[in-house]
């Protein structure tokens, strides 16, 4: 028989079904082979069981198909054989209500055909081996996605050190209890971590990547004294292989491998982009005292927007600020503890599609993303990266307070602009001067003047208790010792601050 189609659970080993004392199962014939898995309990008193057997099945009998003078033919070995022909993992025998004990015919035939038989005493429902078989697939199952989510956290932190494809293989190596090997376009060793490899297995993880490397497929394993070997393509036309070499084949191994493999994908086409290296290049030059007008062009725009963005649900991690990254169009993403920054080129296409609508010749503008709250600045210039990143941070503030998706900053033409702007500079300083050197004030009374006066919504946008707010612009309205109830105070003190 082909191999069992098995479900999408993990099997349960025999020993551990054995091993419950609830159960009272003893196993009374056939190889105890530690390896043995059921995938399932299946109750049935066919003769022959074997058109209703998908393999892996801990088979079920009271012996009611059982005749009378079964024990003097082939009627056992005929039973048995069907059982082992269809995959069955393994025979329950229940003694009780039918047979006061195992009949010793089906013990000799279940030794000569390796089937382990086990003996369910009266006490012991089928329904309830059943039960047993599902709760230790239950709890097989929470173990290996505890297991698989522990390690994509811990692969995506490892992507986002200075040292990325080591820190991956060294955190997947680790994970997976074995050896992983990136593989360059030549079949050459680039990377490793984990134990050496004895030589002929070594050698055959090599062999391995070359059929994968050759397109055959994306993927292959393989199992060369007693070592479990995998091989994973790393995207299409990059000629990079992940290799990985386990003394065991755990459950959730393949999703565990396959994660890494997409962040090694991600990480060695960016080292082999053009548009990779020139970001590179533009922050040794920052790094080193260029000035930004002097890298934008590398980084893709003379134009730039900056988005502030924090997710609904939960605080930001690696993977969903990359995935924000790409849905807004630019690989160029910071993550904090709290919010994730992408700086966008607003006049000129980025490394991924644009979403939202067009702005002139201005090109685009980022649009609502599902599950997260974003603040957007103004194109600027480069040399007004830092103001743009002021704005796009109070703007997400207002978003949050106002509980809407996307709050953009305001760029069109007012009166303020009337002023020159050193005169206007000039009274925001002597105006502000009171309260301008305790930041905390400042931001506190900017944000309370921009939500209309709303304690609530203040509160919110500064994640602070309404009482603080409280007794910050009570503060602000003694050191000004103005009356910020009257309008003319407020739309004052809101073009000095806007000027600040």
């Amino acid at each position: 028989m082909s191999d069992p189609a098995v479900p999408p659970t993990p099997p349960v080993p025999l020993a551990a079904l054995l091993a419950r004392e609830d159960l009272a199962l003893r196993q009374i014939a056939g190889p105890a082979d530690g390896d043995i898995v059921i995938h399932w309990a299946h109750t049935s008193e066919m003769a022959d069981p074997y058109p209703y057997l998908l393999g892996g099945e801990l088979l079920l009998t009271a012996g009611v198909h059982i005749p009378e003078a079964a024990g003097s033919g082939t009627y056992f070995d005929d039973y048995v054989s069907r059982i082992v022909a269809a995959g069955g993992a393994a025979l329950g025998f229940g003694v009780a209500p039918v047979h006061d004990t195992v009949p010793r015919a089906l013990v000799a035939a279940c030794e000569a055909y390796e089937l382990p038989l086990l003996e369910v005493p009266p006490q012991t429902t089928f329904s309830g081996v059943a039960r047993a078989v599902w709760q230790l697939m239950a709890q097989a199952r929470h173990t290996e996605l505890r297991r698989v989510t522990q390690a994509q956290q811990s692969l995506a932190a490892a992507a986002s050190r200075p040292d990325p494809i080591p820190s991956v293989l060294r955190q997947l190596a680790q994970r997976m209890g074995g050896r992983a090997v990136l593989y360059g376009a030549e079949g050459a060793d680039i990377a490793a971590a984990g134990p050496e490899l004895e030589e002929e297995v070594r050698r055959a993880l090599a062999e391995l990547t070359h059929v994968v490397a050759g397109r055959s497929s994306t993927t292959a394993t393989d199992t060369v004294a007693g070592i479990h070997l995998a091989a994973y393509a790393l995207g299409a036309g990059q000629g990079f292989v992940l290799g990985v070499a386990t003394p065991s084949r755990e459950p959730g191994d393949h999703t565990i491998a396959s994660v890494a493999a997409v962040l090694l994908a991600l990480l060695t086409g960016e080292h082999q982009s053009g548009t990779g290296a020139a970001r590179s290049s533009a922050l040794v030059r920052l790094l080193l005292g260029a000035a930004p007008q002097a890298v934008a062009s590398l980084l893709g725009g003379e134009r730039w927007v900056v988005v502030h963005a924090r997710p609904d649900a939960h605080a930001p991690d690696t993977v969903a600020a990359s995935a924000l990254g790409a849905a807004l169009g630019s690989p160029l993403v910071d993550l904090g503890r709290d919010v994730v920054r992408v700086l966008i080129p607003a006049d000129g296409p980025a490394d991924g599609p644009a979403d939202g609508p067009s702005d002139g010749p201005a090109g685009r503008e980022p649009g609502p993303q599902p599950g997260w709250t974003l603040g957007v600045s103004a194109a600027v210039a480069p040399p007004e990266w830092a103001s743009a990143d002021a704005q796009a941070a109070r703007a997400l503030a207002r978003a949050r307070a106002t509980r809407t998706p996307l709050v953009r900053h305001g760029a069109r033409p007012a009166l303020a602009d009337l002023i020159p702007e050193e005169e206007a500079e000039a009274h925001a300083r002597t105006l502000l001067a009171p309260v301008v050197a305790v930041p905390a004030l400042t931001e506190t009374l900017r944000t309370w003047l921009s939500l209309h006066g709303s304690w609530d919504r203040t509160a919110v946008a500064l994640s602070v208790h309404r009482n603080t707010v409280r007794q910050r612009i009570a503060r602000c309205a003694a050191l000004l010792a103005a009356d910020l109830d009257d309008p003319d105070v407020r739309m004052e003190l809101w073009f000095a601050l806007r000027r600040l």
